[in-house]
């Protein structure tokens, strides 16, 4: 799809997504000094175009030839163990769909998501391919596309679990009716809170 990927503000994005994308992506150390140009890159609107599927992203990067060159990103894909143990490890603790989107979840679980063998992929995990005729692994038009990926997820989070193969839906039924079933669980224990009927007695509500 043709996407306007030039970040608004002074920094590539903003929210808990997009943030987090950008912070993986700067902690690949081998591949530090092909960064800056990236970024310069997406801020120049070199960025033409880019679609995400499952461990997949494709994109159209203006280079300094007429026609675009084209980057193809591919990332291991979350083996289902792995998907089933990241879900109970989040339990009850996700409270809706919305609130995921957004980012506004306790901070263990954010650490989870973001944590070795989470939802970011590692360097060992993603591979690049590009026209260009740059002799290095990350050129500049992947790093572009990298960052830009970055602003696609402020915009949009719910691509970024497409990407990784993930049923949102199912993280957050199974997180809800987690936290149900603990509700239930607890509703015939007795607290400080709850008077016997004796104690309800003296103020005359049994009479």
């Amino acid at each position: 799809m043709d996407v306007d990927l030039i970040p608004k503000g002074r920094r590539i994005a903003e929210r808990w997504w997009g943030k987090s994308w950008v912070t993986n992506l700067e902690s690949y150390a081998d591949y530090s000094n092909r960064l800056p140009r990236g970024k310069s890159y997406l801020r120049n609107g070199a960025v033409r175009s880019m679609d995400i599927d499952k461990g997949s992203i494709k994109a159209s990067v203006q280079g300094s030839k007429a026609k675009p060159y084209k980057v193809s990103v591919s990332i291991q894909p979350l083996l289902d163990g792995e998907k089933m143990k990241l879900t109970e490890r989040c339990g009850n603790r996700i409270q809706s769909l919305d609130s995921l989107i957004d980012g506004d979840i306790p901070q263990d679980i954010a650490d989870i998501f973001v944590s070795r063998n989470g939802l970011f992929p590692s360097p060992r995990e993603i591979s690049f391919k590009c026209t260009c005729p740059d002799y290095a692994y990350m050129c500049k038009h992947v790093a572009a596309t990298l960052y830009g990926v970055g602003v696609l997820f402020d915009r949009e989070p719910l691509l970024f679990f497409r990407l990784r193969g993930i049923d949102v839906d199912t993280l957050v039924k199974k997180s809800v009716e987690s936290r149900f079933e603990s509700m239930m669980r607890n509703a015939d224990n007795r607290t400080s809170r709850m008077l016997d009927d004796d104690d309800i007695d003296i103020f005359g509500v049994l009479d």
